[in-house]
């Protein structure tokens, strides 16, 4: 087996302190601004991102509970396996989210659509460009039909 070791680039700061009042999904934080800080050694590693509407932010779900590889989701009752739902208490508790890149100020990133808690650490960060990442023959699996739905007090 391979050792692995990721070190984060920055933080994301967010108005989420608990795990209650984190939002689901980008789509339904649409409003809610954040900061994404890059460490300074790491900064020069933005030039040109400004030039992107959106990015990726790939990221660190460092506060997840117990992880089971079969659990119920927000969307289901029904347990689905881990890697058919984006639950964060997974194996390598990788996170990843699609923002809106509001501005750049230097090593901070100023951004729209924040859906994770305050303080998580930063893995990665890649530019959404619509000609490679829409995929418009992409289907929803189980999730086809299946409304939102505000998550239990208490549920993650």
């Amino acid at each position: 087996m391979m050792d692995m070791k990721i070190n984060p680039i920055g933080l994301i700061h967010t108005p989420f302190t608990t795990k209650d009042a984190c939002p689901m999904q980008p789509l339904y934080s649409s409003s809610a601004i954040g900061q994404v800080e890059i460490f300074k050694e790491y900064e020069n590693g933005l030039k040109d991102i400004e030039t992107f509407s959106n990015i990726y932010l790939l990221y660190l779900f460092d506060r997840a509970s117990e992880i089971e590889m079969v659990r119920k989701t927000f969307l289901d009752d029904e347990p689905h396996g881990i890697y058919a739902s984006r639950h964060p208490c997974r194996p390598n508790s990788i996170g990843m989210s699609i923002v809106r890149l509001i501005s750049r100020e230097n090593n901070i990133l100023i951004v729209e659509g924040v859906d994770m808690l305050d303080k998580t650490p930063l893995i990665d960060i890649k530019p959404y460009i619509p000609k490679f990442d829409l995929i418009e023959s992409a289907t929803e699996g189980w999730t086809a039909g299946k409304n939102w739905r505000p998550k239990p007090a208490g549920r993650e």
